[in-house]
């Protein structure tokens, strides 16, 4: 099995390390990463545990909750993930009334996700818990710091998606 160096439409257009110093460095920023989302994760998942969701919840609410009136096409398209999955984690947030799916008036076949009041509570408090971590890093970082941050984090994103993001 041959493994690509990245994906297809990543843009690492001869971007390689140029010797051990750049390599440590970039081990660095990876273990930083890791610990950074593991630890970014920890207090929503503990959260998000007393209601039986996982992370694809999560992900599901928040979307829903920035994109009001999502499609489920679209929310697929975002979250890269089986239509067999999200029918499994909205069905769950539909019968336990965190989201709820209307109907598009103009099409009938397609169907608007929207967040009832107990998705809104939990949306709003995994956002607050994990903005306030996010603001505490950038306060520590230095002014410049959330512009840097962003423009990395965009730089990853494969290029077809960094227009929507």
């Amino acid at each position: 099995m041959t493994v690509s160096k990245t994906p297809p439409d990543h843009d690492a257009s001869s971007v390689e390390p140029q010797d051990m110093e750049d390599m440590e460095g970039l081990r660095q920023a990876i273990e930083l990463l890791f610990f950074a989302y593991r630890d970014f994760t920890a207090e929503p998942d503990a959260i998000l545990a007393h209601y039986n969701f996982g992370r694809a919840h999560h992900r599901v609410i928040y979307f829903v909750g920035r994109n009001s009136g999502i499609t489920v096409s679209q929310l697929l398209d975002i979250l890269q993930i089986t239509k067999q999955s999200l029918a499994r984690v909205l069905r769950q947030l539909i019968d336990e009334g965190f989201i709820e799916q209307r109907q598009d008036l103009g099409d009938g076949r397609r169907r608007l996700l929207h967040l009832l009041d107990k998705g809104v509570e939990i949306e709003a408090l995994l956002t607050a818990r994990q903005a306030a971590r996010i603001a505490a890093a950038f306060a520590a970082a230095g002014a410049d710091a959330p512009q840097g941050f962003k423009d990395v984090l965009r730089g990853m994103i494969n290029k077809k998606d960094r227009q929507r993001v």
